[in-house]
């Protein structure tokens, strides 16, 4: 015997729907039998109309997630979030002197309105053609086929 709820709720369907409907109606209870749910769901489409909802209306009041929030720059908050980022990647403490660490620092200060940071694949993506390219100089250098 098993006793999933999915499992009952086909046999109830199956062998004893009328009953089931009798005892949900004299509870004031919403069937949960997956053909009932089929007909709720059609029926609440149907009467919808073809207009799609929007979730504007639930939103609103939900305050912004705390990286959204704006923190204005200070040397100490940045100093705190670099070593975050060390303590964090496991890197060692001379990487903030790093000349690429610096360019890439000095770079995004200049930007207006933030600094998209690339996703997982846009890197790996970029990775791969940065290699393929130095290949491909290598190769003209080398004079390779």
């Amino acid at each position: 015997i098993v006793a999933e709820s999915s499992t009952l709720r086909r046999h109830l369907e199956s062998h004893h729907y009328q009953k089931y409907h009798r005892w949900a109606k004299n509870k004031d209870f919403i069937s949960a039998l997956a053909g009932d749910n089929k007909e709720a769901k059609l029926k609440a489409e149907a009467d919808a109309g073809p207009s799609q909802t929007t979730l504007d209306a639930s939103l609103r009041g939900i305050p912004l997630k705390e990286k959204e929030k704006i923190i204005p720059y200070s040397d100490a908050v940045f100093r705190e979030a670099a070593i975050e980022w060390l303590i964090a990647t496991d890197q060692p403490i001379d990487a903030l002197d790093h000349p690429k660490f610096r360019n890439m620092i000095e770079i995004s200060a200049r930007a207006k309105n933030g600094v998209v940071i690339p996703g997982r694949k846009a890197t790996r993506d970029e990775i791969m053609d940065i290699f393929k390219r130095s290949m491909e100089q290598l190769k003209a250098k080398l004079n390779v086929r």
